[in-house]
Protein backbone atom coordinates (compact mmCIF):
# COMPACT_ATOMS: atom_id res chain seq x y z
CA UNK A 1 0.00 0.00 0.00
CA UNK A 2 0.94 3.58 -1.20
CA UNK A 3 -0.12 6.26 1.32
CA UNK A 4 0.47 9.78 0.57
CA UNK A 5 -0.06 12.16 3.69
CA UNK A 6 0.37 15.73 3.76
CA UNK A 7 1.96 17.22 6.64
CA UNK A 8 2.18 21.28 6.97
CA UNK A 9 4.18 23.58 8.55
CA UNK A 10 2.33 25.91 10.58
CA UNK A 11 3.01 28.74 12.99
CA UNK A 12 3.40 27.63 16.32
CA UNK A 13 0.05 28.39 18.40
CA UNK A 14 2.34 28.91 21.67
CA UNK A 15 3.69 32.42 20.09
CA UNK A 16 1.38 35.31 18.44
CA UNK A 17 1.10 35.16 14.95
CA UNK A 18 2.17 38.06 12.40
CA UNK A 19 1.66 38.86 9.13
CA UNK A 20 4.95 39.99 6.68
CA UNK A 21 5.75 41.25 3.64
CA UNK A 22 3.75 43.03 0.78
CA UNK A 23 1.20 40.08 0.27
CA UNK A 24 0.37 39.90 3.88
CA UNK A 25 1.52 36.44 4.20
CA UNK A 26 1.99 35.05 7.81
CA UNK A 27 5.32 35.16 9.73
CA UNK A 28 6.74 31.24 9.69
CA UNK A 29 9.58 31.53 11.61
CA UNK A 30 8.20 29.94 14.40
CA UNK A 31 6.86 27.23 13.16
CA UNK A 32 5.81 23.37 13.40
CA UNK A 33 4.35 20.01 12.25
CA UNK A 34 0.90 20.95 12.07
CA UNK A 35 -0.92 19.18 15.13
CA UNK A 36 -3.94 18.15 13.11
CA UNK A 37 -1.90 16.38 10.05
CA UNK A 38 -0.39 13.95 13.04
CA UNK A 39 -3.69 12.37 13.07
CA UNK A 40 -3.55 11.48 9.14
CA UNK A 41 -0.02 10.44 9.58
CA UNK A 42 -1.06 7.97 12.63
CA UNK A 43 -3.69 7.04 10.77
CA UNK A 44 -1.80 5.83 7.77
CA UNK A 45 1.11 3.94 10.27
CA UNK A 46 -1.45 1.91 11.43
CA UNK A 47 -3.04 1.02 8.34
CA UNK A 48 0.86 -0.14 6.89
CA UNK A 49 1.80 -1.69 10.06
CA UNK A 50 -1.79 -3.71 9.77
CA UNK A 51 -0.38 -5.11 6.25
CA UNK A 52 3.18 -6.17 7.22
CA UNK A 53 5.01 -2.62 7.39
CA UNK A 54 7.22 -0.93 5.01
CA UNK A 55 9.32 -4.60 5.18
CA UNK A 56 6.24 -5.80 3.49
CA UNK A 57 6.49 -2.96 0.88
CA UNK A 58 3.98 -0.39 2.43
CA UNK A 59 5.06 2.82 1.90
CA UNK A 60 3.62 5.83 4.09
CA UNK A 61 5.19 9.35 1.91
CA UNK A 62 4.95 12.69 4.42
CA UNK A 63 4.50 15.74 1.74
CA UNK A 64 4.73 19.36 2.30
CA UNK A 65 4.67 22.28 0.48
CA UNK A 66 6.68 25.64 1.54
CA UNK A 67 9.59 27.66 2.12
CA UNK A 68 12.53 26.43 3.21
CA UNK A 69 11.79 25.94 6.69
CA UNK A 70 8.90 23.56 5.61
CA UNK A 71 10.96 20.36 5.62
CA UNK A 72 10.97 20.31 9.43
CA UNK A 73 7.59 19.15 9.04
CA UNK A 74 8.98 15.99 6.82
CA UNK A 75 11.62 15.29 9.02
CA UNK A 76 9.13 15.62 12.04
CA UNK A 77 6.81 12.81 9.98
CA UNK A 78 10.09 10.91 9.53
CA UNK A 79 11.01 10.38 12.97
CA UNK A 80 7.39 9.34 13.67
CA UNK A 81 7.73 6.73 11.32
CA UNK A 82 7.22 7.96 7.96
CA UNK A 83 9.14 5.56 5.47
CA UNK A 84 10.19 8.77 2.85
CA UNK A 85 9.34 12.34 2.90
CA UNK A 86 8.85 14.51 -0.07
CA UNK A 87 9.48 18.61 0.11
CA UNK A 88 7.95 20.93 -2.85
CA UNK A 89 9.80 23.46 -2.18
CA UNK A 90 9.37 27.38 -4.73
CA UNK A 91 9.79 30.78 -4.62
CA UNK A 92 6.82 31.45 -7.21
CA UNK A 93 4.69 29.09 -4.51
CA UNK A 94 4.73 32.27 -1.82
CA UNK A 95 0.90 33.62 -1.12
CA UNK A 96 -0.64 30.40 -2.72
CA UNK A 97 -4.28 30.32 -1.47
CA UNK A 98 -6.01 27.11 -1.38
CA UNK A 99 -6.88 26.36 -4.95
CA UNK A 100 -2.86 27.19 -6.04
CA UNK A 101 -1.83 24.93 -3.23
CA UNK A 102 -4.56 22.13 -3.97
CA UNK A 103 -3.23 22.77 -8.03
CA UNK A 104 0.56 22.41 -6.67
CA UNK A 105 -0.28 19.55 -4.29
CA UNK A 106 -2.16 17.40 -7.03
CA UNK A 107 0.84 18.02 -9.14
CA UNK A 108 3.13 16.21 -6.94
CA UNK A 109 0.82 13.42 -5.89
CA UNK A 110 0.71 12.62 -9.67
CA UNK A 111 4.55 13.27 -9.54
CA UNK A 112 4.78 10.72 -6.90
CA UNK A 113 2.30 7.77 -8.99
CA UNK A 114 4.19 7.60 -12.39
CA UNK A 115 5.91 4.89 -10.88
CA UNK A 116 3.63 2.91 -8.65
CA UNK A 117 -0.04 4.21 -8.19
CA UNK A 118 -1.28 5.98 -4.82
CA UNK A 119 -3.53 3.75 -3.26
CA UNK A 120 -4.42 6.45 -0.34
CA UNK A 121 -4.55 10.48 0.47
CA UNK A 122 -4.35 11.75 3.52
CA UNK A 123 -4.75 14.56 5.02
CA UNK A 124 -6.33 16.41 8.51
CA UNK A 125 -9.16 17.64 9.01
CA UNK A 126 -7.68 21.32 8.51
CA UNK A 127 -4.61 23.82 9.04
CA UNK A 128 -4.41 25.22 12.11
CA UNK A 129 -3.32 28.50 9.93
CA UNK A 130 -5.95 28.86 7.62
CA UNK A 131 -8.28 26.45 9.08
CA UNK A 132 -10.18 26.46 5.68
CA UNK A 133 -10.78 22.78 5.08
CA UNK A 134 -11.11 23.02 1.48
CA UNK A 135 -7.54 21.70 0.77
CA UNK A 136 -8.99 18.06 0.85
CA UNK A 137 -11.77 18.63 -1.18
CA UNK A 138 -10.56 20.71 -4.14
CA UNK A 139 -7.41 17.76 -4.28
CA UNK A 140 -9.79 15.22 -4.38
CA UNK A 141 -11.54 16.82 -7.13
CA UNK A 142 -8.22 17.64 -9.80
CA UNK A 143 -7.27 14.31 -8.86
CA UNK A 144 -10.56 13.03 -9.83
CA UNK A 145 -10.49 10.76 -7.09
CA UNK A 146 -13.43 10.14 -4.28
CA UNK A 147 -13.20 11.80 -0.96
CA UNK A 148 -14.58 10.78 2.78
CA UNK A 149 -14.09 14.03 4.82
CA UNK A 150 -13.80 14.34 8.66
CA UNK A 151 -13.37 10.55 9.33
CA UNK A 152 -13.37 9.56 12.99
CA UNK A 153 -12.37 5.61 11.69
CA UNK A 154 -10.93 4.62 8.98
CA UNK A 155 -10.21 0.78 7.27
CA UNK A 156 -9.41 -0.42 4.57
CA UNK A 157 -10.56 -3.95 2.85
CA UNK A 158 -11.53 -5.24 0.19
CA UNK A 159 -10.21 -2.44 -2.34
CA UNK A 160 -12.37 0.29 -0.84
CA UNK A 161 -11.69 2.71 2.12
CA UNK A 162 -14.53 2.26 4.84
CA UNK A 163 -15.07 5.52 7.13
CA UNK A 164 -17.27 6.50 10.42
CA UNK A 165 -18.51 10.29 10.31
CA UNK A 166 -19.69 12.03 13.56
CA UNK A 167 -22.55 13.97 13.83
CA UNK A 168 -23.85 16.16 16.54
CA UNK A 169 -27.04 13.35 16.90
CA UNK A 170 -25.90 10.49 14.78
CA UNK A 171 -22.68 8.73 12.99
CA UNK A 172 -22.63 7.71 9.01
CA UNK A 173 -20.56 4.98 7.90
CA UNK A 174 -19.24 5.68 4.32
CA UNK A 175 -17.08 4.16 2.04
CA UNK A 176 -15.02 4.46 -1.45
CA UNK A 177 -12.89 2.57 -3.73
CA UNK A 178 -9.68 3.05 -4.12
CA UNK A 179 -7.54 4.97 -4.66
CA UNK A 180 -9.51 7.80 -2.76
CA UNK A 181 -8.56 10.58 -0.51
CA UNK A 182 -9.75 10.89 3.61
CA UNK A 183 -9.47 13.61 5.79
CA UNK A 184 -9.41 12.51 9.26
CA UNK A 185 -10.59 14.11 12.70
CA UNK A 186 -8.65 14.65 15.79
CA UNK A 187 -11.04 11.84 17.12
CA UNK A 188 -9.66 9.40 15.01
CA UNK A 189 -6.53 8.02 17.41
CA UNK A 190 -3.64 9.47 19.50
CA UNK A 191 -0.70 9.69 17.39
CA UNK A 192 2.45 8.55 18.64
CA UNK A 193 5.58 10.36 19.75
CA UNK A 194 8.77 10.11 17.77
CA UNK A 195 11.03 7.78 20.33
CA UNK A 196 14.74 7.53 20.27
CA UNK A 197 15.20 4.82 17.35
CA UNK A 198 12.85 6.87 15.43
CA UNK A 199 14.77 9.89 15.59
CA UNK A 200 18.27 8.19 14.66
CA UNK A 201 16.25 6.26 12.14
CA UNK A 202 14.99 9.18 10.59
CA UNK A 203 18.59 10.51 9.65
CA UNK A 204 19.23 7.68 7.04
CA UNK A 205 15.44 7.99 5.32
CA UNK A 206 14.73 9.36 1.68
CA UNK A 207 13.77 12.63 1.60
CA UNK A 208 13.26 14.42 -1.66
CA UNK A 209 13.14 18.32 -2.76
CA UNK A 210 10.73 18.79 -6.13
CA UNK A 211 10.33 22.23 -7.34
CA UNK A 212 7.20 23.35 -10.12
CA UNK A 213 9.83 22.39 -13.07
CA UNK A 214 9.99 19.18 -11.43
CA UNK A 215 6.11 18.80 -11.25
CA UNK A 216 5.62 20.43 -14.81
CA UNK A 217 3.80 23.71 -12.77
CA UNK A 218 4.11 27.18 -13.97
CA UNK A 219 4.78 29.58 -12.04
CA UNK A 220 1.92 31.76 -13.38
CA UNK A 221 -0.33 28.85 -11.96
CA UNK A 222 0.58 28.84 -8.20
CA UNK A 223 1.17 32.12 -5.57
CA UNK A 224 -0.68 35.04 -6.05
CA UNK A 225 -0.52 35.12 -9.48
CA UNK A 226 -2.44 31.89 -9.36
CA UNK A 227 -4.40 32.37 -6.58
CA UNK A 228 -8.31 32.97 -6.48
CA UNK A 229 -8.32 35.18 -3.29
CA UNK A 230 -5.69 37.70 -1.88
CA UNK A 231 -5.35 39.66 1.42
CA UNK A 232 -5.91 43.14 -0.06
CA UNK A 233 -4.99 44.49 3.73
CA UNK A 234 -4.46 43.44 7.47
CA UNK A 235 -3.70 45.16 10.36
CA UNK A 236 -2.81 44.31 13.61
CA UNK A 237 -5.35 43.47 16.24
CA UNK A 238 -5.81 46.66 18.57
CA UNK A 239 -5.08 45.96 22.42
CA UNK A 240 -7.31 45.36 24.31
CA UNK A 241 -8.97 48.29 26.88
CA UNK A 242 -9.15 48.10 30.46
CA UNK A 243 -12.33 46.03 31.56
CA UNK A 244 -14.48 48.19 33.90
CA UNK A 245 -13.72 47.59 37.48
CA UNK A 246 -16.38 48.00 40.30
CA UNK A 247 -15.82 48.97 44.15
CA UNK A 248 -18.28 47.16 46.15
CA UNK A 249 -19.22 50.31 48.47
CA UNK A 250 -22.74 48.24 49.23
CA UNK A 251 -23.72 49.14 46.09
CA UNK A 252 -21.96 46.84 43.67
CA UNK A 253 -24.77 44.50 42.61
CA UNK A 254 -26.58 48.00 41.52
CA UNK A 255 -23.72 49.11 39.69
CA UNK A 256 -23.41 45.83 38.34
CA UNK A 257 -26.58 45.55 36.85
CA UNK A 258 -26.64 48.73 35.65
CA UNK A 259 -23.96 48.07 33.91
CA UNK A 260 -25.10 44.82 32.40
CA UNK A 261 -28.36 46.98 31.40
CA UNK A 262 -26.22 49.53 29.47
CA UNK A 263 -24.30 46.63 27.72
CA UNK A 264 -27.93 45.12 26.66
CA UNK A 265 -27.26 41.83 28.54
CA UNK A 266 -29.96 42.08 30.43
Amino acid sequence: MKIVVLVKHVPDAQFDRHITGANNTTDRDESILSELDEYALEAALQLIEARGGSKAGNQVIALSMGPAGAVNAVKKSLQIGATEGVHLSDDALAGSDAAATSLALAAVIRHLGADAPVDLVLTGMASTDGETSLVPAQLAERLSLPQLTFASSLDVTGGKVVARRDGDTHSDTVEASLPALVSVTDQINEPRYPNFKGILGAKKKKITTLSLADIGVGASEVGTAGSLTVVESAQARPPRTAGTIITDEGDAGIKLVEFLAAQKLL
